[in-house]
């Protein structure tokens, strides 16, 4: 089972901290395409924004493969200036 945790804008618009499922051997891409597929508000914060992925707190990309106990964190791109 993997941890699948939202931060900032993402969570504010899916009304959702953290949820726990199986996306053992997905990757982190197929698995925004599943996320994206539980309703309009989702799809909205998971597709068509930008969002960065980390796997046990390391920013990877969305070819990354998920391994079963992987914790996976969903965040906008933080600016500054």
């Amino acid at each position: 089972m993997n941890k699948i945790i939202f931060f900032a804008q993402i969570r504010e618009l899916i009304d959702t901290e953290s949820i726990t499922l199986n996306a053992n051997q997905e990757t982190v891409c197929s698995l925004l395409d599943q996320l994206s597929q539980r309703g309009e508000k989702w799809a909205l914060a998971l597709k068509e924004n930008v969002v960065l992925c980390a796997v046990n707190q390391i920013l990877v990309d969305g070819d990354y493969l998920i391994q079963d106990g992987d914790e996976i964190a969903f965040f906008p791109p933080v600016t500054g200036g």
